[in-house]
């Protein structure tokens, strides 16, 4: 089979084709060519008036609900989202049922991907309850990328103490959203003016700030131990979905210290505040919950000066009966797959197209150690292929997730993914 991609300016930092607009011709799952015109009668014709290209996007937070949970979301649907969405690949959650805490529930998913490729993280303690490790190194030999209780905060910190000291031993990663939930126990909103005007109790900077300061110390004592190694330029510990200006900046003097650390900011929180909350719609219920405008824009600096990494969707679906109801009863989390990257367009502040497709193509597998697709002639091709200039509304009717609450229905997006191009053992 071939694919002919026609005048598509190329988006990737570190490419030699970076900022160039070329034909691109791939055959059998093979990048055969690179030039300024191919012609090729014989290959399907993917083309448009300001096509982008870069590499296959990856999206490093997902919550699967299969197995357990398909009522809000099956891994077929999950995976026509990200495809949707212009992603290649995808690392899951594990706060699935029963929890992905086993070699057969690692490859499970692993074997799951068809479309595109899941790359699961294990829990790193049983059922994700904080109290009883999981066989780590088992779990990393069957494949897991990363060690993580997902939507569950490590709030033991000789947890977490013990999970930086094992993992260093064989060069994992853990993953951890920093939030103190004493801080926030029945909080449902960032705490601020919105909150007390709106009456709803709500969940302090401070649970996430703390968390941080707490976890980027005990990565210093592991550190300073003598057995242990860690990786060059790679992190140990990963903070996932930061939401504060003071998170950024605990975590940008801890890189200038040289830590081995890295995060993440989930799309969504680059997009809304707390004011949006003021019509108790509950698909603006999300946890980091939505802060100020001025954390907003912290959250763009620290995107523009690396101190954030990369960008997520934290693609969280929920049913129907868990969003449809009074705010304070209803659940948190917001689907985001199909929207990250035309709401990162739409809302972008300025920042150069090129280093924000690094923080969903390069960081993500970076991070994770995995290996980096190639941009270039011979190379197996992972490609995603975009319209820039795309003018569209997203609508509830149109959605391909099974789960349909998100904070984007309703709103006029610019840029939309338009095909994913993948090599497939399976072809």
């Amino acid at each position: 089979m071939k694919i002919l991609i026609q005048a598509a300016t190329i988006y990737q930092k570190g490419s030699v084709y970076n900022g160039q607009t070329k034909d691109i011709l791939i055959e059998d799952g093979i990048i055969r060519q690179i030039a300024d015109h191919i012609t090729d009668p014989t290959a399907s014709l993917i083309a448009g008036k300001q096509l982008g290209v870069s590499l296959g996007w990856f999206d490093m937070r997902v919550h699967a609900k299969e197995p357990g949970y398909e009522h809000k979301e099956s891994l077929s649907s999950l995976e026509q989202a990200a495809l949707a969405g212009g992603f290649s690949a995808v690392a899951l959650l594990p706060n699935t049922k029963p929890t992905v805490q086993t070699k057969e529930g690692v490859h499970y998913l692993k074997r799951a991907g068809e479309a595109i490729s899941l790359h699961p993280m294990a829990a790193v303690t049983l059922k994700c309850e904080g109290k009883d490790f999981t066989e780590m190194i088992d779990l990393h030999h069957a494949g897991a990328v990363a060690f993580t209780d997902g939507e569950y905060s490590l709030q033991n910190p000789d947890i977490l103490l013990k999970s930086l000291q094992y993992l260093t031993q064989f060069g994992g990663l853990l993953v951890n959203r920093p939030e103190d939930t004493q801080l926030t126990h029945f909080g449902q909103m960032h705490e601020g003016h919105v909150s007390t005007l709106i009456g709803m109790k709500g969940m302090p900077e401070m649970a996430e700030e703390l968390m941080i300061i707490r976890d980027l110390r005990l990565l210093e004592y592991v550190l300073q131990t003598p057995f242990a190694t860690i990786e060059t330029n790679k992190p140990l510990l990963h903070f996932a979905c930061i939401s504060t200006a003071v998170g950024v900046a605990l975590i940008r003097a801890a890189k200038a210290k040289g830590l081995p650390v890295s995060c993440d900011v989930a799309v969504h929180q680059l997009c809304f505040t707390e004011d949006d909350l003021l019509g108790f719609d509950t698909n603006f219920k999300v946890n980091p919950p939505f802060r100020t405008a001025s954390d907003v824009e912290a959250l763009w600096v620290g995107l523009a000066d690396g101190t954030i990494d990369a960008i997520v969707s934290d693609h969280h679906p929920q049913d129907e009966e868990s969003k449809k109801l009074e705010f304070d009863m209803a659940e948190f989390g917001v689907i985001g797959l199909e929207t990250l990257f035309a709401a990162l367009h739409t809302y972008n502040v300025g920042l150069p197209l090129d280093e924000l497709l690094a923080k969903i193509t390069l960081a993500p597998r970076h991070i994770l150690r995995l290996p980096v697709p190639e941009l270039k002639e011979g190379a197996k091709a992972n490609l995603t292929v975009f319209d820039l200039d795309c003018i569209w509304e997203y609508q509830a009717k149109n959605i391909v997730s099974d789960a349909k609450n998100s904070p984007f229905i309703g709103k006029q997006l610019k840029g939309k993914p338009v095909a994913v191009v993948r090599y497939s053992l399976n072809k």
